[in-house]
């Protein structure tokens, strides 16, 4: 009966913790990491003071009790990481498209647009096509460039 009651207590305790949680009140998981964190440090430290006193006589042990020391360092670091991050949060960005292009490629994010049906009324061609003389079009490759500034002229 008593270890029914205590699993009842926990169950009813982990729903208020998940309730606070919800609401954004962090103070409980602020406090369980930094004292997660702490508990991680002075173990990092006991470890490495038990690798330190075996270095001569029990390579070995010195070998695992630093191998255990520099994980518990570790774990103390990523558990300092996720309070930083509970308390300052990184922003979020919504993303609607990435993109990558390797090369001259061209992206148009202007959004989708149906084709037109072909009609009469069709929007005049690029202006920068046309020569300066009566409408003539360009072609391609050649300037309209007056002799006297033509390279060739100098």
């Amino acid at each position: 009966m008593a270890l029914e009651q205590d699993i009842n207590a926990l169950v009813t305790e982990l729903g208020a913790q998940a309730a606070a949680a919800s609401s954004n009140k962090l103070a409980r998981m602020e406090a369980m990491l930094t004292t997660q964190a702490h508990t991680l440090d002075l173990i990092f430290n006991e470890l490495a003071r038990r690798a330190r006193q075996n270095i001569n006589e029990y390579p070995e042990a010195f070998e695992r009790y630093l191998r255990l020391s520099l994980k518990a360092q570790s774990q103390c670091r990523s558990t300092i990481e996720g309070l930083a991050e509970l308390k300052n949060p990184k922003p979020v960005a919504f993303v609607q498209q990435a993109n990558i292009a390797n090369g001259p490629q061209q992206v148009n994010n202007g959004g989708f647009r149906p084709a037109r049906a072909r009609t009469g009324n069709r929007k005049p061609g690029n202006e920068l096509l046309k020569g300066d003389r009566h409408g003539e079009r360009l072609e391609y490759g050649k300037t309209d460039v007056p002799p006297l500034l033509s390279s060739r002229s100098v």
